[in-house]
């Protein structure tokens, strides 16, 4: 096996961990997003926020351990490393909700359904999160991958 091989089966294990995780976080968001708006009666876009919010914990937690776990200098965070974090955060969860919001008003049958527009707007905010924490929250990646 080559070096070149040996880099593409770890880029390819961080692509299918981050997913994983991704996973776990969606059915978080799903799940909480469909109980409080149905069986709480809570507006849908509180209770995507609050979903949304539930779920990004639980992948950042799950992702620093599990995913780019040997690119977190020994399990301590760094406060620039938290604030790379939390801007892409941010950012994928501007998009991802903008998303959500766009798929609701120009599809208004999915209101009804709001699983769909969150899976929409996951896939962006999964690939802004992804790159996001590759390239900048974790530059180290480059280096070790």
């Amino acid at each position: 096996m080559q070096a070149s091989d040996v880099e593409t089966a770890s880029n390819w294990g961080q692509v299918l961990a981050f997913a994983l995780v991704g996973s776990i976080g969606f059915i978080v968001d799903a799940g909480l997003l469909t109980l409080l708006s149905q069986k709480f009666g809570l507006g849908l876009y509180v209770s995507r926020l609050f979903s949304f919010t539930c779920a990004t914990l639980v992948t950042w937690l799950i992702n620093r351990v599990y995913t780019f776990r040997h690119l977190t200098r020994g399990g301590a965070v760094h406060y620039s490393e938290y604030l790379r974090y939390v801007v892409v955060q941010v950012t994928a969860a501007f998009a991802n909700l903008a998303v959500f919001v766009l798929v609701i008003e120009q599809f208004p049958a999915t209101a009804d359904y709001p699983v769909l527009p969150l899976a929409v707007g996951a896939v962006f905010g999964m690939v802004i999160n992804f790159l996001g924490a590759r390239y900048w929250v974790y530059p180290a990646a480059e280096a070790e991958l």
